[in-house]
């Protein structure tokens, strides 16, 4: 049996169905508990190292939010995220996960 696998192309392809409002707050939750919580389940596989763990933090952030702390403009905080480089994966983070989100 083949592991399941999500590809940073999935992983755009939801959030970008949420921020055009095709999927709400809880079906892009659920997407992320179907998908991440899997112990089996590879995460960004061919991806660089970096890419990989950013799409980890994204997808366990809006695994654990309580739904109404989602703000739209984590979309670009994800999407930044994820083409991140050595240079800016902290300071990109670092948005994502306090901006991302209400308080």
């Amino acid at each position: 049996m083949t592991q399941p696998i999500v590809t940073k192309q999935q992983l755009i392809e939801i959030l970008t169905q949420w921020q055009q409002k095709k999927v709400n707050n809880e079906q892009l939750q659920d997407w992320m508990v179907t998908h991440f919580d899997p112990p089996e389940t590879l995460i960004g596989e061919d991806e660089a190292e970096l890419v990989q763990e950013a799409m980890h933090i994204i997808m366990n952030e809006f695994e654990l939010a309580k739904l109404d702390k989602f703000k739209i403009e984590s979309y670009d905080y994800a999407m930044k995220f994820l083409a991140c480089d050595e240079n800016n994966f902290v300071q990109l983070r670092h948005q994502f996960i306090h901006q991302g989100f209400s308080d």
